[in-house]
């Protein structure tokens, strides 16, 4: 027996052992969900849906939330404009095994009907999805434990003696923080600089170049001199 049903906008076409990927489903690793939308029971004595079967469903279960093939958007902008981007997507799936077809008594059977999973946070075994979820579980025990949460550290105060380096060009706030955190706090050490360390600079933290453009060491060697 096999069956057509109907979920995420789209068709397929199951049988009972089959695993297929299907858009989300609000649903954890491990449910037991149904698809309710059949349009076909196929067999000895097909059926065919008006547009579906009444009282038919599909029984599944959920393997796990997986995401599919990272897809590239690619724009290019009309000439004179110089500008192009790119983007990659990667739709994410629920994986699903199938376990049984219902020619009948779908209705009554009191599994947990298949939805969509729009707003749903689903969770993934590996990468930063998992570093995050592991962080929510603990976090979820440590509140239920009573477990006091521990104390945010003060924000670091700038180091004694530190110059203003906002009076560089293009320096800002956040990025004066950036350089506090990699060491550099003086005009000094910025007018000492060798090519190594502008190499070493624009790597940590990805200025790409911004060190000469802007000439923070002949600035920096001015400021020392005042």
């Amino acid at each position: 027996m096999f069956a057509v049903l109907k979920t995420g906008g789209k068709q397929y076409k199951v049988q009972s052992g089959d695993t297929l990927r299907v858009e989300k489903l609000a649903a954890k690793a491990g449910d037991k969900i149904q698809f309710n939308e059949v349009m076909m029971i196929g067999g000895e004595t097909p059926t065919v849906g008006a547009p579906l079967v009444a009282d038919a469903g599909v029984q599944a279960e959920v393997i796990d939330h997986i995401k599919g093939v990272k897809t590239i958007n690619f724009v290019k902008r009309r000439r004179k404009h110089s500008s192009k981007r790119t983007k990659g997507h990667r739709q994410q799936l629920t994986l699903v095994r199938i376990t049984d077809i219902l020619a009948s008594g779908a209705d009554k059977s009191g599994v947990m009907a298949a939805v969509g999973g729009a707003g749903y946070t689903a969770d993934f075994a590996v990468g930063q999805n998992a570093k995050l979820k592991t962080a929510q579980a603990e976090k979820s025990r440590k509140a239920d434990a009573g477990e006091a949460a521990p104390a945010k550290a003060p924000k670091a105060k700038a180091a004694e003696g530190a110059d203003d380096l906002k009076k560089l060009s293009g320096v800002g706030p956040a990025l004066e923080k950036k350089l506090h955190e990699a060491g550099v706090t003086t005009f000094a050490q910025i007018a000492a600089w060798t090519e190594a360390d502008v190499a070493d600079i624009d790597e940590k933290l990805s200025f790409k170049g911004r060190i000469e453009r802007e000439g923070w060491i002949e600035q920096a060697k001015d400021m020392t001199k005042g």
